[in-house]
Order: C-alpha cells, then sequence, then structure tokens
C-alpha cells in the first residue's frame, strides 16, 4: 500500500476486517460483511482504540477506497446494486486475502503473497467489469454514453433525461447532471458561463439543469428519492442563486413514483411543476392556470 495507507487506521481497519484480535492466530482469520459504523465498533472492542462516528468519512476515503482499489476488500458483496451513499454499503476481505494471510508466520507465507501480486491485476479486472455492469447507461442527444453508479436516485435522472426531457424539453441540452458517486458527472461550463451562472455555486445546483437555446428556457429540476423537492425554501434559495440568468426558469421536482410523491406532495412550492417517471407522459403544475413555462 502507497504510505498514506501505512498507518494505525489502516492496519486496524484491515485486522477487524480480518476479524482478527490481539490473542487471535493469523491461521483463524475470517471474514465478514462490515459497515464503516461496524469497523469502528470492533476497533473499540478489540483493540481498545476509539475513533469518533465523524472519522467514518475519513476511513471510506483514505483506506477503504485504496483497499478496495488493491483488490484487499471487496464492497457490497452480498448486493452489487446497492447504491454508493447507502447506509447499507458494507466491506470484506476477498477470499484470496483470506487465504493468504492465514499463512502468515508459516513457509507458505511468501509463496501465498506473490500469488496474491500475480492474481491481484486479474482479480481487479473482474471487479472492475463487475462494478460496470451495474451501472446506469445514460445516452444523451449527442450521443455521449455516461454511466451512471446504481442506485434509484440515477436511475430517476437517467429517466428525467431519456423520458422527461423527450416529451417536455425537446431539444434541450443537457448542461448539468450530478450522480451520487461522481458528484458533478456533466457540467457544461461554458454554457453555464454564457447564461451569467457563477460557476463557483455548482455544489448548490439541482440535480439536473436542462437549457433550450431557442426558448430560452432553463429547467432546473430536482431528483426526490429520499429528500429534497422544490419546496419554497428550495424555489427561494434556486431563485436567488440563478438571480443573473435572463433565461426563463422552469423549476420542476421529479419523482420515481406516486408513492413517493403523495410523501412529499405538501411540501412542493406553487409555481413550480412535478413530474413522476412511473407516468411519463403527464404532469402536475402548481402553477393555477398557466401550464409548463417559465414564471
Amino acid at each position: 500500500m502507497p504510505s498514506a495507507q501505512q498507518n494505525e487506521a489502516s492496519a486496524l481497519t484491515f485486522l477487524v476486517l480480518a476479524q482478527l484480535s490481539e490473542d487471535t492466530e493469523w491461521k483463524n482469520s475470517s471474514t465478514k460483511n462490515l459497515r464503516v459504523h461496524d469497523i469502528l465498533i470492533e476497533i473499540k472492542e478489540r483493540y481498545g482504540r476509539v475513533y469518533a462516528e465523524n472519522s467514518r468519512e475519513t476511513i471510506r476515503r483514505q483506506v477503504l477506497h485504496q483497499f478496495e482499489q488493491a483488490s484487499l476488500v471487496i464492497r457490497n458483496a452480498d448486493e452489487p446494486e446497492r447504491p454508493t451513499n447507502s447506509g447499507l454499503t458494507n466491506y470484506m476481505i476477498s477470499s484470496l486475502v483470506l487465504d493468504s494471510i492465514r499463512s502468515y508466520g508459516t513457509s507458505k507465507w511468501k509463496a501465498k503473497c506473490e500469488s496474491f501480486i500475480d492474481q491481484q491485476g486479474k482479480l481487479l479486472d473482474i471487479y472492475q467489469k463487475a462494478r460496470e455492469q451495474t451501472k446506469i447507461p445514460l445516452q444523451i442527444a449527442e450521443g455521449k454514453i455516461y454511466k451512471l453508479s446504481p442506485g434509484k436516485h440515477n436511475k430517476l435522472e437517467v429517466a428525467i433525461v431519456e423520458e422527461f426531457g423527450l416529451r417536455f424539453a425537446p431539444g434541450a441540452k443537457l448542461i448539468y447532471l450530478g450522480d451520487t458517486a461522481e458528484k458533478t458527472l456533466v457540467f457544461d461550463e461554458a454554457a453555464f458561463t454564457k447564461l451569467g451562472i457563477p460557476l463557483s455555486a455548482h455544489g448548490k445546483f439541482p440535480d439536473v439543469v436542462l437549457y433550450d437555446s431557442k426558448k430560452k428556457w432553463l429547467f432546473l429540476i430536482e431528483a426526490v428519492t429520499s429528500h429534497g423537492p422544490v419546496s419554497p425554501k428550495r424555489h427561494l434559495e434556486l431563485e436567488k442563486l440563478f438571480a443573473k440568468c435572463k433565461a426563463g426558469k422552469i423549476y420542476v421536482t421529479a419523482f420515481l413514483d406516486s408513492t413517493t410523491y403523495k410523501k412529499y406532495a405538501n411540501d412542493i412550492a406553487w409555481e413550480t411543476e412535478v413530474w413522476i417517471a412511473e407516468i411519463p407522459s403527464h404532469m402536475i403544475h402548481f402553477n393555477g392556470d398557466k401550464f409548463l413555462g417559465p414564471g
């Protein structure tokens, strides 16, 4: 591992993933699916080291991410399609690593290490291909294909571009799209600059932004699976954020199904639109006698 991962936090994480305590022999190593929260608990129980709950992101980004890249651990082996940001995301030692560390301190250790290194590239390739198969493809009008990480939120974003865009914003260009893993997957900085929208604010943008240059309409769309509809508060935030943009702004809250919509119906702001993926050819207008169009 790189020097940045040669530290106590990395060592303790690896040891608890291998289910080892100070009095456990290497030959008795085993593997178990553990969430980051579980890892912190087991480190405390097995080694008496206490890591605060706010350390979870550090462990995930600076330890487990590198372990996964090196094929030491497998993420979500029990459910590869689990969304990246799920609270159930877990990690486990791979069987090849387990076989190797069980031989530590024996005459087989060196050979096992060499075998792991020889196969490491092959394993990484296999895991990467498995990950790619679970990703959600998104093809935009320009013919380019993006791969979004699995999960309901990104599934809804794909539906927004391919279904909502086709029906209600034909000819509009996708200029922004966030991904739960990549954070920002599509970001047409030139388009935003031309529209007078500050690039520094992109962390506050809605999930999907479409722009119809002929009508000069800007579609600001929130994809809602667990939180974040265009509520009165969010509507005001977006109004301020896009205040310098002269294009007509259309605010849309998108849902995968009617059940989720009903859960948030009371939070939807007036002068906005609602689109539900399971009934893609219809919209709900929270704007009196006016149909789709900027306010």
